[in-house]
């Protein structure tokens, strides 16, 4: 299956200089990264008595987040623990300039191209199970609605108790496999992940209700073994990933929420009302459903769900024809009192990305102006750094999307050059003056309709047949 001439870590190396990235560390950086490492002032709170967890994916070193929660008057608390990357990269020296060029951590398949050194982002900077570390912490009380009250944030030094996987707890929670080790040797480790989730599945409800947009896609990820590609295949999420999720999006409201009322400006993550709701209209209309001529997410989540009950197995075709269409999202700087624009996906007015500052600049820098405001300083960006922070990152996490996308076409041809002449079910992706691309569903890989293209358009379900791989250049040819 595999082709020996096919270097596919040297290509992705090569992909990532031609998009604008540096894939090698600066010397400076590097001398940096050798003895950097976190500080924690005297008079922190120590909370690293509390029973803190954190889950990710199974193959995941750079930990940002941890969680905990307790039953409290007026609803469950959460704390959600944030790795304080700032305090072992201070802004101007080697390893930030480094890291605001590059802005992300781009994950490649066969290769991971890191923001930060593996030294900071992977151990120093990293919450591991077992270690000391300093965490910004967002405390907010969900109520029984689903509402969010009560937030705090501020600094403390954490202990993660447990790291744990997505894939483990999230088929524990489903009823679907035994309790993971870690969590079957400790009941209350069980009681404290069972009372996250319902205080997820809250938040969940409420954004559900506000109109946030239910999804059911697959993201392909490639199996690979001692550097060789084995296969591709889609991962779903699961109550777990959905878990932590939640969290997330929760903790981010709550950081651009104050960062807002202290009259700070910041950098907001924002999702576009969609340019293309008319299509997306078309596509109800297909369905024998009805969407309204003006865009509106409640109606448009209303619609999926709908969608999702009647017709579950193309459910994840039209969800990735919504996203499509939806576009991709941006950063933009935020002035005190100016309106800016929500997150249409989910449905919500003040959000910003502060939770993975080991891979995000985006999030590095909002802890910056976090701690800043905490520590009653003046903020350490003018408002023309911002947004320049902000359009830098705008540019590289495209370019990092076209790196990854490009590098999983390479492999997933690798993967599938033994299947030529099979025929798949698909669905169209896109319709652009280079081509027409569609997905199969299983495994779901995206290629290039080369055969019976015209008339189609977004969210066209069809039966294709795989024409042609080539690794090389990461094609993959079908036709009708």
């Amino acid at each position: 299956m595999n082709h020996p001439q096919v270097d596919l870590a040297a290509m992705a190396r090569q992909e990532m200089m031609e998009r604008g990235f540096e894939p090698d560390l600066p010397a400076a950086a590097t001398e940096q990264a050798a003895t950097a490492r976190q500080t924690a002032e005297p008079g922190l709170p120590d909370l690293t008595a509390l029973l803190w967890s954190s889950l990710d994916n199974d193959d995941s070193r750079d930990l940002d987040q941890i969680e905990w929660a307790e039953r409290a008057a007026g609803g469950i608390r959460v704390l959600v623990g944030i790795a304080d990357v700032d305090s072992a990269v201070a802004k101007g020296t080697p390893v930030d300039l480094h890291a605001a060029t590059e802005t992300t951590t781009v994950y490649a398949g066969i290769r991971t191209f890191p923001m930060l050194p593996e030294r900071l982002s992977t151990d120093q900077t990293s919450l591991n199970e077992g270690a000391d570390r300093v965490a910004v912490v967002v405390e907010m009380t969900v109520s029984a609605d689903g509402s969010i009250g009560a937030n705090r944030i501020y600094r403390a030094l954490v202990r993660n108790v447990a790291q744990l996987t997505y894939s483990a707890v999230g088929a524990w929670l489903e009823g679907k496999a035994a309790m993971p080790a870690k969590v079957a040797a400790s009941a209350p480790l069980a009681a404290q992940l069972q009372l996250q989730n319902e205080a997820a599945h809250l938040l969940r409800a409420a954004r559900d209700r506000m109109g946030a947009l239910t999804f059911d896609r697959a993201e392909l990820q490639a199996v690979v073994d001692n550097g060789k590609v084995q296969s591709v295949e889609g991962r779903r999420a699961n109550t777990a990933s959905r878990l932590i999720e939640d969290f997330m999006i929760g903790a981010n409201e709550v950081m651009a929420l104050t960062l807002r009322d202290a009259g700070v400006a910041s950098i907001r993550r924002i999702v576009k009302t969609p340019e293309r709701w008319p299509r997306m209209v078309e596509l109800a209309a297909h369905s024998g459903d009805h969407l309204p001529a003006e865009a509106d997410p409640a109606a448009l989540n209303a619609f999926l769900v709908r969608r999702r009950q009647a017709d579950p197995v193309h459910f994840a075709d039209l969800s990735l024809s919504v996203l499509k269409l939806m576009g991709p999202g941006e950063y933009v700087a935020a002035r005190p009192g100016a309106e800016a624009e929500g997150h249409f996906g989910l449905a919500a007015h003040d959000y910003t990305h502060s939770t993975a500052p080991n891979r995000r600049y985006a999030d590095l820098v909002t802890q910056r102006l976090l701690k800043a405001l905490l520590a009653h300083q003046p903020a350490p960006y003018t408002d023309e750094e911002l947004d320049v922070v902000a359009s830098n990152c705008t540019l590289k996490e495209d370019a990092a999307r076209k790196v990854q996308r490009d590098m999983m076409k390479r492999m997933a041809a690798v993967a599938l050059a033994d299947r030529v002449g099979q025929k798949f079910a698909a669905v169209v992706t896109g319709v652009t003056p280079k081509g027409v691309f569609v997905r199969i569903s299983e495994p779901p890989v995206e290629g290039r309709l080369m055969r019976g293209e015209r008339g189609v358009d977004v969210g066209d379900q069809i039966q294709v047949t795989l024409l042609s791989t080539d690794a090389e250049r990461g094609f993959i040819d079908f036709g009708r």
